[in-house]
């Protein structure tokens, strides 16, 4: 009777029934959390990612099933399967915290930087054809191509419409990716710029008043979910978390929407990503072109910011610095922050945040737009 319950403790132990892949990705899991906490490397997101990466490839836990049965009670699901089920709602309540922890001034004042934000786009757009030449169907290549946006929900928001197979590969590597903004930008970004366009010194944004900051929110989930129906989610919750913060009325659910509730839904989704990397179905020659395509698509959209804001500021009389055209991306501000590190660098003056934050709002304007044109095209195939 002792040696039978030995042995069955023996069973149920999670170290005897480890198997090579899950103890690769407690590696990976590891190396997220040294770079989030002792690299500084994103730690709201890597922290929360690496963790649940931690947990769900710990055997014989439960904590995390991919496919649940129909009909399965909640509590026979494991913790992270219940916040992985909630992955439909959280992007669009990520959205509304970025939205009321956003400030469209920059935007607003210099329209052109939508430009800049909208070049940065075409990193999606190479990366889904990219895809598809290495095998991908339409649905997953534009799945995977969304990751050059550097916008996370609207990664998962994308791929669990399209291609919800990849979810797991192409959360990973959005966020990755997010996270290492600032290792990814500046080489490309000085290896496209001169010294001397570097060292460019902008002039100050003009003012802008109160009524154009609570027109903008409506006037653009008018526009473009007019045009595009599919963007309503993404779109529409990121305007209502600004008109949150410009009208003056709702400075409560401002606080909420920018504090609280995006810190829990960031735990929340962090975890869900994190989980969803299982070693037996995570480390596949899919997952490794995924992340591949992933980097080749961010690096694309930054460049191409970059090369548009060469030629604004050759068509402006070198009034403007390209440098702020890499942060056209949409990981805000983390981007706009890199553009600002980057040209203090060269000019220790310059102070380039708020025009590069211009192109970083537009940028998740873009990638929500992209986003919802690839629904539009690929949904039902």
């Amino acid at each position: 009777m002792i040696l039978e319950t030995l042995e069955k403790f023996a069973e149920g132990m999670g170290i005897l029934n480890m198997d090579v892949r899950s103890a690769i990705m407690l590696a990976v899991a590891c190396l997220f959390l040294f770079l989030a906490i002792r690299k500084g490397f994103e730690p709201l997101l890597l922290v929360p990612i690496g963790f649940g990466m931690l947990l769900s490839n710990m055997p014989v836990t439960g904590i995390f099933t991919a496919h649940v049965d129909p009909g399965t009670p909640l509590e026979g699901m494991g913790l992270l399967t219940i916040f992985y089920l909630l992955k439909p709602i959280l992007p669009s309540l990520i959205f509304m915290g970025v939205g009321a922890m956003t400030d469209f001034g920059p935007l607003i004042a210099n329209p052109k930087s939508l430009f800049l934000g909208a070049a940065a786009q075409f990193g999606i757009f190479f990366a889904l054809f990219m895809a598809i030449i290495m095998g991908f169907n339409a649905q997953e290549a534009a799945s995977i191509g969304i990751i050059g946006g550097a916008d996370g929900p609207t990664a998962i928001y994308t791929t669990q419409q399209l291609a919800p197979h990849l979810l797991g590969a192409v959360a990973v590597a959005a966020y990755s990716y997010m996270a290492l903004v600032p290792v990814i930008q500046p080489p490309i970004m000085k290896a496209l710029t001169t010294k001397k366009e570097r060292v460019i010194k902008m002039e100050q944004l003009r003012p802008v008043t109160q009524r154009e900051k609570i027109l903008f929110p409506i006037m653009v989930t008018i526009i473009v979910v007019l045009l595009l129906p599919a963007a309503a989610p993404l779109v529409g919750m990121l305007m209502l978390g600004n008109l949150f913060k410009e009208s003056g009325r709702t400075l409560r659910l401002s606080d909420t929407a920018a504090n609280a509730l995006i810190n829990i839904v960031t735990i929340m989704l962090g975890l869900a990503v994190g989980a969803s990397a299982q070693g037996p179905t995570f480390l596949t020659l899919a997952t490794i072109k995924i992340v591949i395509l992933g980097i080749v698509a961010f690096a694309v959209g930054t460049a191409a910011g970059v090369l548009l804001g060469k030629l604004m500021n050759k068509l402006s009389g070198g009034k403007i610095n390209p440098l702020i055209g890499s942060a056209g991306v949409s990981a805000v501000p983390m981007a706009a922050r890199v553009s600002q590190k980057v040209g203090q660098e060269a000019n220790s003056s310059n102070f380039l945040l708020m025009h590069a934050m211009g192109p970083n709002v537009a940028g998740v304007i873009g990638s929500a737009v992209a986003a919802s044109v690839m629904l539009s095209m690929f949904s039902g195939y």
